[in-house]
């Protein structure tokens, strides 16, 4: 099946007739001019191989359910004023469009239904498209230690979800002012959480990304997918910096200054997969940094493996007010990505 979107393009623009637009041409010449240092060098651009954008796009297979378009709305906020509202938003995005969403932080329904309601999105976003709940590996391994591992099997039927993602945080939780320790190395949590558990689960960062040990460690895990939360983009181990007081804030600044980009992730998984190393996890969700369509398509592009791209600030940038500019919003991105995928590739393709 392959879902269709119709570009909007003049249909609320009055067209100017021809002179109108000839003037328009000489005064907005010398305002247009290009320059070879403001090139974007990751695309050839290629005009003759296409007709206006494609408006078909395939679905693309994901956690045992299909999405419509290659867009994921990460894992953002929970228990929060704003997070009802912001949760909403987001499951009638992903309902309309065809993405699939993670939830903000759910530790706080282990214990209390105060904010059930704000997480409660599946009968908004429907069973078609993967909804996940999400929690710190520092709480799953509390739950590991002390056999309360069917609390998570609770949380996972209440909310309806189709698995679980797992952020791993271990910086974002020593700087935290409130925050847990993590005793074990957090793959062998997740190993023993996979012996135990029957539902899906995804992993990924919080702003630092995963280096290659971890990567591979990871890769050969039956994940449903691991997500990059890559260094670039919104970097929770930050946040909790500008939490601190000074002399904790001057002590730790230096660590988050070091992680690993997104583009530098899919290169080291592409060279793993040249290099002949088998895969148990076989999709990838590209976050942090994606700052629009163009870098969602040139890594999903880049990447051997099946990937998608997420973009977290920017949807939550538009989640919290009226739905109608997250729908904007969207609509946009996806009119991007094909023109994208209609008229460019890879300068430097995967090989």
């Amino acid at each position: 099946m392959k879902i269709s979107y119709q570009s909007e393009k003049n249909e609320n623009q009055a067209i100017p007739d021809d002179s109108e637009r000839k003037s328009d041409h000489i005064n907005l010449a010398l305002q247009s001019q290009t320059f070879v240092n403001e090139s974007d060098n990751r695309f050839y651009y290629e005009p003759m191989m296409s007709g206006f954008p494609v408006n078909e796009l395939k679905q693309i297979p994901f956690a045992g359910k299909k999405l419509n378009v290659p867009m994921w709305v990460s894992s953002m906020t929970g228990g929060h004023e704003l997070s009802g509202t912001i949760n909403r938003n987001l499951a009638m995005a992903c309902k309309e469009f065809g993405m699939g969403m993670g939830l903000g932080s759910c530790r706080m329904l282990l214990g209390e239904d105060t904010y059930f309601n704000d997480f409660d999105v599946r009968g908004i976003i429907g069973d078609d498209f993967p909804l996940f709940a999400n929690l710190g590996i520092a709480q799953v391994e509390e739950m590991l230690e002390n056999n309360e591992t069917d609390k998570i099997r609770r949380l996972i039927d209440r909310l309806r979800a189709d698995g679980l993602i797992i952020h791993v945080n271990p910086l974002q939780e020593w700087v935290q002012p409130e925050g847990n320790t993590i005793h074990n190395a957090p793959v062998d949590t997740i190993e023993r959480l996979l012996e135990k558990v029957d539902f899906q689960l995804i992993v990924k960062e919080v702003g630092q990304g995963f280096g290659p040990q971890s990567i591979r460690r990871l890769l050969q895990l039956p994940l449903a997918a691991i997500e990059f939360g890559a260094f670039g983009g919104t970097n929770f181990s930050k946040v909790e910096i500008h939490r601190s007081l000074i002399h904790r804030k001057e002590l730790y600044q230096p660590f988050v200054n070091i992680g690993v980009t997104a583009e530098e992730m899919v290169d080291l998984i592409n060279e793993m997969a040249l290099d002949g190393e088998k895969f148990t996890c076989n999709q990838l969700i590209i976050s942090g940094g994606i700052k629009n369509y163009l870098d969602g398509f040139y890594l999903t592009e880049k990447s051997i493996l099946p990937a998608i791209y997420a973009q977290a600030s920017a949807f939550l940038k538009y989640s919290q007010g009226e739905y109608s500019d997250l729908q904007q919003f969207i609509t946009s991105q996806i009119e991007g990505y094909r023109m994208a995928k209609s008229f460019l590739t890879l300068k430097v393709p995967r090989r």
